[in-house]
């Protein structure tokens, strides 16, 4: 009784912050997490706010500041914070007496989410596809995919890119590009064969464009047929059609189509990760529709639990060679996740928010570009809809072998402060931790993009000053 009147009591709390105790309040909360949460906390380190309250893009921290948030739960929330539809749809739940916990019975609240989402997949994946509930984070569903593609294949070999990044489970972080992340995985590389990703700005062939993307793709083909080349027979081709944490990195529509036909033409089950880029976050409902391709998995978590834990795959029936019990989960029937999921998925495509983050997304570019061209420190913007990357360099450095600048990780952290400090939440990703990433959810208003972009630009300069100031 007492740990629950304690826990009401915070909660309380939390509602009565304001600028008298609020910021001894929040120094407080930051200096016990420290104290009591473990070494591998990320976000806090670099974001050191208190969220008490947020509706749509708006964060209040228990110092009264308010924060416009470009971190969206690293693309979960579509809608932003409580939007009324997401609340509406999880009262309802609660307000039936519906069980919350169900493991994988079905359920009408399943039900519905299931045709909300099949509704939004390619025809001809809907029309001969199957699903699999997972445990609820992205990385499960990544885990599922690999464990099917092997099971429907007999292969273990694993075709993976440079630049992914997947979760941090152990086959999802074995195909994930960034070595530091997997150090503390032995063996974990044994069965993955790493591919070049077409990375525009630094290209691995020093050509970038067209060019670079047809290398890529030579270079994929050749390797599998080369008999010495030293592949294992691969199970599956797990890539991003925009990689996210590699440093928002879109691939071209052709070279997907190209993987579509060198892993179709060989036998090889496709399996895009969309747990970033789907429901309407770069433009289309799915990453995959701007290329045309279907692939053979499609992977998919965040944004589809409408704020809530929630993952699952879904896949050709062909591939559906799992024995009862093959692949489980004790979570895998979140209620409240299902029924947020489908209040999201149908109000995104109800009000066309995929268009709408073309087409806001588009504008934001366009004039991010326009700021690099007074910031010699902005090395590249890229971007699809509302997952938009700025990329930052050390302008005062040589030029590497392929004439990128060198990444400057500590300027672009510098950034993220001033940012901050000005009501702006955004992320870090990317080589070195040198790219700024920005995740808005799909509901962002005119107006509100453009207090980010100024935000983002003072912050630029800032930064910019504070480095000079410290060189001299």
């Amino acid at each position: 009784m007492a740990a629950i009147s304690s826990a009401s009591e915070h909660l309380a709390a939390a509602g009565g912050f304001d600028g008298r105790n609020g910021m001894a309040a929040a120094e407080g909360i930051l200096r016990r997490q420290a104290q009591r949460e473990s070494a591998a906390r990320t976000y806090a380190r670099s974001l050191p706010v208190v969220p008490v309250r947020a509706r749509g893009m708006t964060v209040e921290g228990a110092d009264g500041r308010r924060y416009l948030d470009c971190l969206s739960g690293a693309g979960t929330l579509a809608l932003g914070h409580n939007h009324p539809v997401v609340l509406e749809a999880i009262r309802g739940v609660l307000d039936s007496g519906a069980p919350l916990h169900v493991l994988d019975l079905a359920t009408p609240v399943k039900d519905a989410f299931t045709t909300a989402l099949f509704e939004t997949l390619p025809p001809a994946l809907a029309g001969h596809g199957r699903i699999q509930f997972c445990s609820p984070a992205g990385t499960d569903a990544v885990e599922a995919a690999i464990k099917l593609a092997t099971t429907a294949t007999g292969r273990d070999g694993l075709l993976a890119f440079s630049g992914a990044y997947h979760g941090m489970t152990a086959a999802a972080l074995a195909a994930t590009g960034d070595t530091a992340v997997r150090a503390a995985v032995r063996g974990s590389d044994a069965q993955i064969t790493r591919l070049p990703y077409p990375y525009d700005y630094r290209c691995p062939f020093g050509v970038g464009g067209e060019r670079g993307a047809e290398l890529s793709a030579r270079w994929t083909a050749h390797l599998l047929d080369d008999p010495k080349g030293g592949v294992r027979p691969p199970a599956a081709m797990l890539l991003e059609a925009v990689q996210g944490e590699g440093g928002v990195i879109p691939a071209p529509d052709g070279w997907l189509r190209r993987m579509r036909t060198i892993t179709a033409d060989r036998g090889i089950p496709l399996v895009v990760d969309e747990v970033q880029t789907g429901v309407g976050r770069t433009g289309t409902f799915w990453a995959v529709e701007r290329s045309g391709i279907v692939p053979d998995v499609m992977v998919m978590s965040k944004a589809i639990g409408g704020s809530l834990p929630l993952a699952v795959i879904v896949y050709r029936e062909e591939l559906d060679g799992w024995l009862p019990g093959a692949h489980a989960g004790t979570f895998r029937g979140n209620q409240l996740a299902m029924a947020a999921g489908t209040a999201t998925l149908r109000f995104v495509r109800r009000n066309a928010l995929d268009e709408r983050a073309d087409s806001i997304g588009a504008r934001m570019l366009s004039r991010l570009r326009g700021l690099a061209a007074h910031h010699a420190c902005i090395g590249d913007v890229r971007g699809r809809g509302l997952m938009i990357g700025v990329e930052i360099v050390d302008a005062d450095a040589e030029p590497d072998d392929y004439g990128a600048q060198p990444a400057a990780p500590h300027l672009a952290a510098q950034i993220q402060r001033e940012a901050l400090r000005r009501g702006l939440i955004i992320e870090l990703g990317g080589r070195h931790g040198s790219v700024a990433r920005l995740l808005p959810p799909l509901t962002i208003t005119d107006e509100q993009a453009e207090a980010v972009l100024e935000r983002l630009a003072g912050a630029i300069e800032a930064a910019r000053t504070t480095a000079s100031g410290a060189a001299a």
